[in-house]
C-alpha cells in the first residue's frame, strides 16, 4: 500500500511541474509574441532612437511656374550647420572658426557647443554653399553639414504679394507659399548615424541615409511678361500721382484666369523685410483680394446691366438731370452739379451721370437690385485662391430706404473688394457666365492639386452683355471711334469714390480713383482694373488719375501680344490745353467741346480757379481734364 501511495504521488508531482512549466512556456510564447509582433515596431523605432542620433534633410519645394514656363521661384542648396559637442575635443577653436565663418559672435557659439545636455545643437541654418565648403575644409571633429533648401525668386519683387515667402525652416508664410504648402514643400529626408549611450558617433559603424522627396511643382495663370507691364505701371502711378497705394489686375474675362495681379508698395522676396512686422504684414496683403471699398462709378456697369436685363431700361430711354435728385425729402447730387439735361442712356453712362442710375436702381427695386448683386457675386467670397479674402458689405436688405437704394444705383453706400467687381463684370460682358477668379491654371498642369472653383451661367443674357459692351466702348470712345487706345476698340469705366473714417463719416479729401477697361470692347476676352488709393498730386478723379494709366496697360499689352489694330486709319489727335483759369465755367465748357477735350468738374462755383493740366500741356483728344471752381 506504501509503495502504490509514492508512485501514485510522484505522477501528481511529474504531472504538476509540467503544467507549470507548459504555463511558463505559453506565457513566454505570449510575451514574445507581444515584444515581436504587437510591440515591435515601436520597439524597433525606441531602440533605433538609443543607438543612432539623426538629422533632418529638409526636402526642396515644388517650382512656381508662370503660364509660359518661366521660373517665379525655384528653390536651391544651402546646410544647416550642428554639433555634437560629445565629440569636440577643442570647443575653443572650434567656436572660434565657426563664429569666424558664419558670422556670429565667438560667445554665443561657444556656449551651445559646451551644451552636453543635447546629443546635436543648431549652430546656424541655410548657409551658403561657399561658406559650407569653407567650413567642411577645415575638418572640425564633431562639426556636421546637411542640406537644406533655400528658396530663390528670379524676378526679385515681382508679384510679391501673391508669391509670398516661406520661413527658415521652409514652410509657407504667406500667399501662394502658404496656401499651396502642403502641395510644394515635399518629404523630408534623414541622415542617421550610429552612437554610443554618450552620443558619440561610433567608428566604423553603419550610416543610413533616407532621401528628401522635392515638393511638386506649381502653374500658374499669370504670364510674367504682362505682370511685368502692370507692375511697371503701378510704380509709374506711385511716383507720379503721389499715391498712398496702388493696385491693379489684368484678368481673362472669359474664363476667370487671372493673369496679372499686384499691389504697391511692394518688396523684394530675396530680402524680406521681417525687421518690421506691421510694415510687412501691410505690403503682404493682396489689396484687390482682401480690402473693400466703395466702388462709385464702376459699379453703374452692375446697375445698368440689371435693369437691362429686366427690360426696365433701353438704348432708346432718356433721362433728365438738373444736377439732383430728392428722394425722401432729400437732395442727393449728381457729380456735376448743374446738370447733364436731357440725355440717352449711352449718353448718361458716359457722362457717368448720378440722377440716371438712381432712376434705375429705384425703378429696380431692393428685391430685384438684391437678387441681381447676389448673382454678381457680392456680399460673398469669390473664392479666388489666395488667403484673407473678405466677402464685402451689403446693407441688410429689410434696412434699405428708397435712399439708400438710390445711392447703392451709382456705387455708394455699399462695399466690396476690387477682385469682386472685376468677377462682376466679367460676368456681365463675356456673355452672362461667372466664374472663380482663379490664379492656379485648370489645364491639368498641377497633377494630385484638388482644385474647385465654380462657373455659373446665364447670370444675364446675350442681349444685355452685347448692350453694356456698346455702352463701355461708347464710354471710353464717345468724341470718336478708337480714340482711347489708338487702333484698338477698348471699352471702359471710370469711378472716384470718397474714403470714410474708422468710426464713421467722410474722410475729407481721400478719395479711391479707379477705372476697369475691356478688350476687344464687343467680345471682351481681357479685362484690365486699375486703383489708386488716396492721390495725392492735385486731381483725384478717375478719368484723370486712372483711366491714362489703363491705356498705358492696354498699350502694353497690345505690344507684347502682337494684337493687330481694327483701324489702322484712325489716328490720335491731340491739342493744346487752353488757358482756362479765371473764365466763367459756360465759357470754358464751350471751349473744351470746340477743342474734343471732357472735363471732370471739383466745386460748385461758376468761375474756374484752377485747372489740371497746365495750359499749353499737349492733351489727346477725348481726354478729360479737370476744372476746379
Amino acid at each position: 500500500m506504501q509503495k502504490a501511495f509514492t508512485l501514485y504521488s510522484l505522477k501528481k508531482r511529474i504531472l504538476a511541474v509540467t503544467l507549470a512549466i507548459s504555463f511558463i512556456f505559453c506565457a513566454l510564447v505570449v510575451r514574445l509574441f507581444i515584444l515581436q509582433i504587437i510591440k515591435g515596431p515601436s520597439l524597433q523605432l525606441r531602440a533605433t532612437d538609443q543607438w543612432t542620433r539623426d538629422l533632418k534633410i529638409t526636402a526642396p519645394r515644388g517650382k512656381v511656374i508662370d503660364r509660359t514656363g518661366s521660373a517665379l521661384a525655384v528653390s536651391y542648396t544651402t546646410y544647416n550647420v550642428y554639433v555634437r559637442s560629445r565629440e569636440v575635443s577643442e570647443t575653443s577653436v572650434v567656436a572660434n572658426i565657426l563664429s569666424k565663418e558664419l558670422g556670429l559672435t565667438f560667445e554665443k557659439v561657444y556656449e551651445k557647443i559646451k551644451n552636453n545636455k543635447s546629443s546635436e545643437v543648431l549652430i546656424k541654418m541655410q548657409v551658403e554653399g561657399e561658406v559650407a565648403e569653407q567650413i567642411y575644409n577645415h575638418s572640425l571633429k564633431g562639426v556636421y553639414l546637411v542640406e537644406n533648401a533655400n528658396r530663390y525668386y528670379p524676378y526679385g519683387n515681382l508679384l510679391s504679394q501673391i508669391m509670398g515667402f516661406i520661413s527658415v525652416d521652409n514652410e509657407g508664410q504667406s500667399g501662394l507659399e502658404a496656401y499651396y504648402n502642403d502641395y510644394l514643400k515635399g518629404e523630408n529626408g534623414f541622415s542617421y548615424v550610429q552612437s554610443d549611450l554618450q552620443g558619440k558617433e561610433i567608428g566604423g559603424s553603419l550610416r543610413y541615409y533616407v532621401p528628401a522627396t522635392a515638393g511638386a511643382d506649381l502653374t500658374l495663370t499669370v504670364d510674367s511678361k504682362m505682370q511685368l507691364i502692370l507692375e511697371h505701371t503701378l510704380e509709374k502711378i506711385m511716383e507720379e500721382q503721389q499715391a498712398k497705394s496702388v493696385s491693379g489686375v489684368i484678368m481673362d474675362a472669359q474664363s476667370g484666369e487671372i493673369l496679372s495681379i499686384s499691389s504697391k508698395p511692394s518688396f523684394d522676396l530675396n530680402d524680406v523685410p521681417r525687421d518690421d512686422l506691421t510694415s510687412l504684414f501691410e505690403q503682404s496683403k493682396v489689396k484687390v483680394v482682401t480690402d473693400v471699398y466703395e466702388p462709385g462709378s464702376t459699379f453703374k456697369i452692375l446697375t445698368v446691366a440689371a435693369a437691362l436685363e429686366e427690360g426696365l431700361t433701353n438704348l432708346n430711354d432718356r433721362f433728365y438731370c438738373p444736377g439732383y435728385r430728392m428722394i425722401d425729402g432729400i437732395k442727393i447730387k449728381c457729380w456735376r452739379t448743374i446738370g447733364h439735361g436731357s440725355q440717352t442712356l449711352s449718353e448718361a453712362f458716359a457722362n457717368s451721370c448720378n440722377c440716371c442710375f438712381m432712376d434705375l436702381a429705384l425703378r429696380l427695386g431692393t428685391e430685384k437690385f438684391y437678387s441681381y448683386m447676389h448673382k454678381f457675386g457680392l456680399g460673398q467670397k469669390t473664392g479666388i485662391d489666395v488667403s484673407g479674402e473678405a466677402s464685402g458689405i451689403l446693407m441688410a436688405r429689410n434696412l434699405v430706404k428708397k435712399v439708400d437704394l438710390a445711392r447703392m444705383g451709382f456705387g455708394h453706400a455699399i462695399a466690396l473688394t476690387p477682385i469682386q467687381l472685376c468677377c462682376a463684370v466679367s460676368c456681365i460682358v463675356n456673355g452672362g457666365t461667372f466664374n472663380s477668379p482663379h490664379i492656379v491654371s485648370l489645364n491639368g498642369e498641377n497633377e494630385g492639386l484638388n482644385l474647385n472653383f465654380k462657373r455659373t451661367g446665364n447670370i444675364v443674357s446675350a442681349q444685355t452683355s452685347s448692350t453694356v459692351n456698346a455702352l463701355l466702348e461708347f464710354a471710353e470712345n464717345k468724341t470718336g471711334k478708337y480714340t482711347f487706345v489708338e487702333g484698338y476698340n477698348v471699352g471702359g469705366k471710370t469711378g472716384t469714390a470718397q474714403k470714410y473714417k474708422a468710426g464713421g463719416g467722410i474722410d475729407q479729401g481721400k478719395y479711391i480713383s479707379s477705372f476697369i477697361g475691356t478688350y476687344p470692347a464687343d467680345k471682351p476676352k481681357y479685362l484690365v482694373f486699375v486703383m489708386v488709393d488716396e492721390p495725392g498730386a492735385g486731381a483725384y478723379y478717375g478719368s484723370i488719375v486712372a483711366a491714362p494709366y489703363g491705356k498705358e496697360i492696354f498699350s502694353g499689352m497690345f505690344d507684347y501680344l502682337d494684337e493687330k489694330k481694327q483701324n489702322e486709319n484712325v489716328t490720335s489727335e491731340f491739342v493744346q490745353m487752353p488757358d482756362v483759369e479765371g473764365k466763367s465755367l459756360a465759357e470754358c465748357a464751350s471751349l473744351l467741346k470746340t477743342l474734343g477735350l471732357s472735363y471732370e468738374l471739383d466745386g460748385e462755383g461758376a468761375v474756374i480757379v484752377k485747372q489740371l493740366p497746365p495750359a499749353g500741356t499737349s492733351v489727346q483728344k477725348g481726354q478729360s481734364v479737370l476744372l476746379i471752381t
